[in-house]
């Protein structure tokens, strides 16, 4: 366990040039519930995530529908859904909900869907957003999850887009209020990191990682917004990802163990991240264009995640799973 690393000054100095000294201002509370809302609040943020990258994307549509063009939504509502009709969708920490909103255009599956997260200035984007659709089978609920009313078989589908890794006592969590709300053979849908708890990566993940930072010509490691240079990982300390986000992977490396013990499998579909996420932090921005040189650079980092998952877990997983009543 690591409790403060170089690369928490400077991935705080990179904060500060591409999301302002506000950003970090938002940090100095001893209020947990703001701390995690400011992570997501700053809709005005642009930045070169990773997984914004369309090659990413291809790769991850291929591991998990085998198809570059059929991302995960297209396969629940055109394979896995589209017997089916009235069902009712809650999603858990729905921040912006652009996906929530595709998946209730199919009005004829989907009777209803209850969006729930802490951010309100999130949900009133989404409520903008699918009024302008004149989208009417989804309503959007500012709480905290521990306000939240689980009502006994409520649900016909549970889902989570990147956010049950936000949750803490997993175990617990998904066997009793997940598991009460879901209807006897409902549906836990997640699209998660389901890695190292607080991003506490293995020495073997993390010269992985360096592995493949140093794959990349030293013009493309070129940090988002100045002139400095991505040379080395060195992980993640503790301490900053309490002060950044208190609830930012606070046990997410229960998730599967957990979701295996409780639920049966219906699919199952991992797919990586573990060295691109690391790796393209913060340069990710070169890659959004491609060329011949950077599309062959990011085939090479595809290959070496692929050798890397050979002997280690995926750190993000796609997957349906039944819910098991006893």
């Amino acid at each position: 366990m690591r409790i403060i690393t170089l690369d928490d000054f400077i991935d705080t100095y990179f904060k500060i040039i591409q999301r302002g000294s506000g950003f970090i201002l938002s940090k100095f509370t001893f209020n947990n519930e703001k701390r995690t809302k400011s992570a997501f609040d700053n809709t005005s943020f642009i930045s070169s995530y990773f997984w914004n990258i369309p090659k990413v994307l291809e790769r991850w549509n291929i591991l998990i529908t085998g198809d570059k063009n059929k991302n995960y939504l297209d396969f629940l509502v055109e394979d896995f859904l589209k017997e089916k009709s009235d069902l009712k969708l809650l999603s858990l920490g729905s921040g912006i909900c652009n996906r929530e909103i595709e998946l209730a255009e199919n009005k004829t599956i989907f009777k209803e869907i209850v969006c729930v997260d802490i951010a309100e200035n999130l949900l009133q984007i989404a409520a903008k957003n699918a009024k302008e659709k004149n989208i009417t089978n989804i309503k959007f609920i500012q709480k905290n999850i521990d306000d939240f009313d689980f009502k006994e078989n409520d649900f016909d589908i549970i889902f989570f887009k990147s956010s049950l890794h936000h949750f803490e006592n997993i175990d617990l969590f998904l066997s009793k209020k997940i598991k009460h709300t879901l209807k006897p053979n409902g549906l836990l849908i997640i699209n998660e990191f389901v890695g190292a708890t607080r991003h506490q990566f293995s020495p073997i993940q993390i010269n992985a990682i360096n592995k493949a930072i140093s794959s990349i010509p030293k013009k493309f490691r070129v940090r988002f917004k100045s002139k400095f240079y991505k040379n080395k990982y060195r992980g993640v300390g503790i301490l900053r990802m309490i002060i950044a986000d208190p609830s930012e992977c606070i046990d997410s490396e229960s998730i599967m163990p957990s979701i295996h013990k409780h639920y049966k499998t219906i699919v199952e579909k991992p797919y990586g991240g573990n060295l691109l996420m690391s790796a393209l932090r913060d340069i990710s921005h070169h890659f959004f264009e491609l060329n011949e040189e950077k599309e062959t650079i990011l085939n090479q980092l595809f290959l070496l995640e692929d050798k890397y998952l050979e002997t280690n877990a995926s750190d993000f997983v796609f997957g349906i799973y039944e819910n098991k009543k006893n």
